[in-house]
């Protein structure tokens, strides 16, 4: 920690750069790579940097620290690294995925607590940073939005401060010291000079802030509250930036950092405001859609790109219009009677044609389909062996919709989930093959998998609708399932009925939708509390709307602080 606090002298502030300036610029990541060595000591940070503790204002209740959970510092994931590159200096990285670490996903891939800091982070980001950089200032455009001023020379010191304090706020997400102004003046804009190139600076200074930990890492650190131990008050630009990346994936735009600036986020209206006008943006249908993606396990289908993209949009138009549109209980997704389509992906369900050649909405009829569980999106999930699943279909539904708990075989029963079941006879129809669901030993688990799954066998791992398994004609598909517990069904539109009954769903969608903004999987008693409440605050009497959900989430005093991660 001394040695983050060296780096950071000012809390979080000035980049000591300490060597001389040399007469090349910075471009082979020298010290800044150095720097990055210390992104390790990120993890474990709890307010010892800065110059002590302020006041404690206002404290939380008893209730309002009893929800608060554990928070630690959050790498950038490889879709927020190329979202906020590309805001910041209008350069898309699509190589960021292969060039950056690999994100886990728990199903979400920005869980902090699978996050290390690594060589081949420190490796990947040197050369994304050089080639963003090099592409920057190779272009007048793109430099001329990135600086913000025209240079009037190689050494022009105002034109290169005002990059500094500009780009620097908005890459780091807070305002930039004078120190570190200082800082960068005084080691990039010589190499400028000796070049006899303004742009040399720049290009080094881009560099630099490309590698800077709070660049790459959402270090929240906040003030400790020292009546309450181990909770700490975040500043407004933490909290700025917590809600720019739940809501739209990158950095935090100028008006939310204005906002932060001028102190107004540590007001629980004032963030509900900003939530609003957040969401109100195409790049929250964007962050929505692939919350979902994640979420319910379609991230990545085997389809042609057409189909794909087709599926895609049809699953996006009922979010577009339920969730932001009409701003409807998540489950009437489930209820919806007619879904959009291009005249291909009609034709692939077999629905009748669009009335316009771009796609339209489309009634499902008697069709037996009905809201998002029909979608190609859904239904491609998690197929296996070339065909559906109904033991993983209905995992699928346990696991991600009601949030149940599904233990995996124990080792000692030697089952291979990566042979397909064979049952007494592997050349059998699938309702004789897939047996565990009555299997002793076996049945606890799997009677909540397997018979939700056969309800919905009618629809192949491609959305389409069909009466016998593939190859095998004298397989007919019967396609009555049960909801243990709640009651039998057909297709997927008695089956959203009978999970609405149930009662479990809008739960789960709030737990979803909290693991995502914290970016932890595993939760705690302090993050039930606060879901609990959560969810009755935002049904208020009726279903649970996402934009009402996330509204008491940013108005939670939660959301303004944070407990200390203990570090296992």
């Amino acid at each position: 920690m001394e040695k983050l606090k060296a780096v950071f002298p000012s809390g979080g502030g000035a980049l000591a750069l300490s060597s001389p300036p040399s007469p090349r610029p910075l471009r082979g990541g020298g010290r800044i790579t150095a720097l990055l060595g210390l992104l390790a000591g990120l993890a474990g940070c709890t307010g010892e940097i800065g110059d002590g503790p302020g006041p404690d204002g206002d404290l939380p209740t008893t209730a309002e620290a009893n929800e608060v959970g554990p928070s630690g510092a959050r790498r950038l994931t490889a879709v927020e690294y190329r979202a906020t590159v590309l805001d910041l200096t209008g350069v898309d990285v699509d190589d960021a995925n292969l060039v950056l670490p690999v994100d886990d996903r728990t199903p979400f891939d920005n869980d902090f607590q699978r996050q290390t800091a690594s060589q081949a982070l420190i490796d990947g980001v040197e050369v994304l940073s050089g080639d963003v950089a090099s592409a920057v200032v190779a272009d007048p455009t793109l430099r001329a939005n990135v600086v913000g001023c025209e240079p009037t020379g190689p050494t022009d010191e105002a034109c290169f401060r005002n990059f500094v304090a500009t780009f620097g706020r908005r890459a780091l997400r807070r305002t930039v010291t004078n120190a570190e102004i200082d800082n960068f003046t005084t080691h990039f804009l010589p190499h400028a000079e000796v070049e006899g190139d303004f742009w040399v600076a720049v290009d080094s200074g881009l560099r630099a802030f490309m590698q800077h930990p709070e660049f790459l890492y959402r270090v929240e650190i906040g003030e400790p509250i020292v009546a309450m131990p181990g909770l700490f008050r975040l500043n407004d630009f933490e909290i700025a930036s917590r809600m720019s990346y739940l809501l739209w994936g990158t950095t935090p735009p100028d008006f939310l950092l204005d906002l932060a600036e001028a102190g107004q986020l540590s007001d629980a209206d004032k963030r509900r405001e900003a939530a609003s006008t957040l969401l109100a943006d195409d790049r929250a249908l964007s962050r929505v859609s692939r919350f979902h993606s994640m979420w319910l396990s379609y991230e990545s289908m085997a389809h042609s790109a057409t189909l794909t993209a087709a599926m895609n949009a049809e699953t996006d138009a009922l979010l577009q219009r339920y969730i932001f549109d009409e701003k409807r209980p998540w489950t009437d997704l489930l209820l919806a009677n007619e879904t959009f389509l291009t005249p291909e992906l009609a034709t692939h369900y077999g629905l009748a044609a669009p009335s316009k050649p771009a796609g339209d909405w489309v009634s499902y009829g008697d069709s037996g389909r009905r809201g998002l569980l029909s979608h190609g999106t859904f239904l491609s999930a998690v197929a296996k062996f070339t065909d559906t699943s109904p033991t993983q279909r209905g995992l699928l539904i346990r696991t991600r919709l009601f949030c149940q708990v599904i233990s995996p075989p124990p080792p000692d029963l030697g089952v291979n989930v990566d042979m397909p079941p064979a049952g007494p006879d592997p050349n059998a129809c699938k309702e004789d093959r897939y047996t565990m669901w009555k299997t002793e030993g076996c049945s606890g688990c799997h009677s909540q998998l397997e018979p939700v799954g056969f309800g919905l066998e009618n629809f192949d791992s491609a959305g389409r609708y069909r009466t016998t398994e593939p190859d095998k004609p004298q397989c007919s598909i019967d396609g009555t399932g049960e909801l243990p517990g709640v009651g039998t069904f057909t297709g997927p539109s008695q089956l959203g009925d009978l999970m609405i009954q149930d009662g479990g769903v809008d739960a789960c969608v709030a737990t979803m939708v909290y693991r995502f903004a914290m970016g932890r999987w595993e939760l705690d008693e302090h993050d039930d509390a606060l879901l609990e409440r959560l969810v009755v605050d935002a049904q208020a009497g009726g279903g649970l709307a996402l934009d009402a959900l996330v509204n008491e989430m940013v108005g939670s005093e939660a959301f303004g602080l944070r407990r200390e991660e203990v570090v296992k």
